[in-house]
């Protein structure tokens, strides 16, 4: 059996991991952010120079704004905000159809942290309705080593809670599923994806993510294909038993490969 260059095999889940690492990063949720303490605003009234304002939200939730004094700002969307500035102008006789403007200029009070095998590890701003695949999105994407599944860690009534999302559920255009949305503090970490390792007369050889169902023909082909010296009768898997103690057998085509396994490929006879 001959085994080309080309990565047979890959399909579907290739698809997956393009949408995954180029179409993802332009993914971004548009959703309203919810101002919050500590959030600095920048508050300006058309035609109104004087009025124009930098100001960051109090601890309980409130600005201080001319003319009207402290308003609530807290669990309010800029929108919200804005109407809720223009309607005391009106409403204190200072000034007619106000055409009120407030942008965050430091999204404080809500953040996540992303770290791990991503493109951009960081802090970043949720917005009201963020889920875990806009999150992803802001980091960057998930690199080329980083695995699917990953990791949310959060605080639910005082007990730090884990759980593990596999981001396909979330991505295919068919599902159903309930997006998963974020909350402030939590922490996403995207730990590297399975990997196995493929060596000998194969065209490139090194470390490989493990693909759903992937076998020795398929880890062959996802090696480039076998050199000119290469046989497909000549392959062995190194594979660390439940002890831990290394086992190598002679592989068929057919055989699954697993994590952490090392595929050697053999040089023919003649």
């Amino acid at each position: 059996m001959h085994i080309n260059k080309s990565r047979q095999g890959v399909g579907g889940y290739a698809l997956f991991l393009v949408a995954l690492f180029i179409l993802l990063p332009f993914a971004q949720s548009h959703a309203s952010y919810n101002i919050g303490s500590d959030d600095v605003l920048r508050i300006s009234v058309y035609g109104y120079e004087d009025l124009k304002t930098e100001t960051r939200v109090s601890a309980d939730g409130k600005i201080s704004f001319p003319l009207v004094g402290d308003i609530e700002a807290g669990g309010k969307s800029s929108m919200a905000l804005e109407k809720a500035i223009a309607q005391r102008l009106t409403e204190g006789g200072f000034i007619q159809d106000a055409h009120v403007n407030v942008t965050v200029l430091e999204r404080v009070s809500q953040q996540v942290s992303v770290l791990g095998y991503v493109n951009k590890p960081g802090r970043y701003p949720l917005d009201s309705d963020s889920a875990i695949v806009d999150v992803i999105a802001m980091a960057g994407g998930i690199n080329s080593l980083g695995s699917t599944t990953v990791v949310v860690s959060r605080t639910v009534n005082g007990k730090p809670q884990k759980q593990e999302l596999d981001l396909r559920v979330y991505l295919e255009v068919s599902a159903s599923i309930t997006p998963f949305k974020m909350r402030q503090g939590d922490l996403v970490y995207v730990p590297k994806a399975p990997m196995f390792y493929i060596y000998g007369e194969v065209q490139h050889p090194g470390e490989y993510r493990i693909e759903p169902d992937i076998s020795v023909v398929k880890a062959l082909s996802v090696g480039g294909g076998l050199t000119l010296r290469g046989t497909e009768n000549r392959v062995v898997i190194k594979r660390k038993d439940s002890g831990g103690v290394l086992q190598e057998f002679d592989a068929a085509l057919d055989d699954p490969v697993l994590k952490d396994d090392v595929v050697y490929v053999g040089e023919r006879w003649f």
